[in-house]
């Protein structure tokens, strides 16, 4: 610096805030010492830093703290900011299972919205979906701003509602009323799609595998493939109830393909990992998909893909269905009240449906 000449605002602030790091040591700096270094008050560097400062302060002075608070490196204490505010700036995300792909996908979409929101997500499971799912903390209303409830049934967050949080319901049943806000997929569509896809190729004689699961997305299917084929003539079908696991759709698959009566041609599954166990059966029976049986699944995991042959499923978009939820939720956190969605979905077509086998009977001359 010339001796005899003025330093600018700018560099007094630079200055100042090294005397007030030197003077720190290796402590934290604080919105005290920005204020200092800036040469304002507390409530000045608050409105700056908290982007309230417009028509309150000045452009020159909001570069000065902004400079401040750079050269001493000063972060805001969020958690203490949140405890004076009531906001703990984090959602939970309820889901039936932490081992399906589905939901880890979910996870991720609302993980990314809320990462530019400053939020957190807590992911929690409550069993297969029906509950009940216990309150994960000593007072869910002290912990989170809001909930977040994916495939979930109705009476499974009973526990968790007791809080008064706001909850986003997600594939989930739409007449619920405690929901503040709901996201849905196109579910009866995608179940219409595997249908017209099956009875375009022949099929006629229909087995699905239903989940065993008591949830809202699991009648829907099962409603949609009913009145679908109730509509096509000279079409049969039957219901056989299954786990959401490879073993135990396996094995009612294998009970209900054995069973009296003609051998149905095509089997209709509520999700991938039963359609895994579909085909284990049908190749145990001693019959190949899909020459002899096709099998659909519902969700397009990666699983799909790494059977042989690979699986014709309908895609579900959950990431999609992860950042729609979040933003429903933050919605509701800013007082607005956001319309129900209706996301796709995709029927992809892949190696495991085929027309039916030529019917013995039908072939049979007189």
């Amino acid at each position: 610096m010339c001796p005899g000449r003025e330093s600018s605002p700018a560099a007094r602030t630079v200055e100042a805030s090294v005397r007030i790091r030197e003077t720190a040591g290796g402590a934290r700096p604080t919105s005290k010492d920005v204020a200092r270094a800036a040469g304002v008050s507390q409530a000045t560097v608050s409105l700056v830093l908290g982007d309230k400062w417009r028509g309150r302060v000045s452009e020159r002075t909001a570069g000065l703290v902004r400079q401040a608070a750079s050269d001493l490196g000063y972060r805001p204490n969020l958690a203490a900011r949140n405890l004076r505010l009531g906001r703990t700036r984090t959602a939970l995300l309820v889901v039936p299972a932490l081992t399906n792909e589905f939901f880890a996908r979910v996870y991720a979409g609302a993980a990314a919205v809320a990462s530019e929101h400053g939020f957190g997500v807590v992911l929690y499971p409550s069993p297969e979906g029906v509950g009940p799912a216990k309150d994960p903390f000593a007072s869910a209303r002290a912990a989170l701003d809001g909930v977040i409830a994916s495939s979930m049934a109705a009476g499974a967050l009973d526990a968790i509602r007791g809080a008064d949080l706001p909850l986003v319901m997600l594939d989930s049943e739409p007449s619920d009323p405690a929901a503040a806000a709901q996201v849905n997929l196109d579910i009866a569509d995608g179940m219409r799609q595997v249908t017209d896809h099956l009875l375009r190729l022949g099929h006629r004689r229909f087995l699905h595998l239903a989940s065993a699961v008591p949830s809202w997305t699991f009648e829907v299917r099962a409603r949609a493939l009913r009145d679908a084929l109730r509509a096509a003539p000279g079409v049969s079908y039957r219901t056989a109830p299954a786990p959401l696991s490879v073993s135990g759709a396996r094995e009612a698959a294998e009970r209900a393909l054995a069973g009296p009566g003609p051998r149905p041609t095509a089997l209709v599954c509520d999700d991938d990992i039963q359609a895994a166990g579909a085909c284990k059966a049908v190749r145990r029976l001693g019959l190949r998909v899909p020459e002899d049986i096709s099998v659909t699944g519902f969700d397009d995991l990666a699983l799909a893909t790494a059977l042989e042959p690979e699986l014709t499923t309908v895609r579900l978009p959950a990431e999609r269905v992860g950042e729609e939820g979040m933003s429903a939720l933050l919605a509701v956190v800013r007082g607005e009240s956001p319309a129900p969605d209706a996301l796709p979905v995709a029927l992809i077509p892949r190696a495991s449906t085929a027309p039916p086998p030529p019917d013995p009977h039908e072939s049979a001359g007189p």
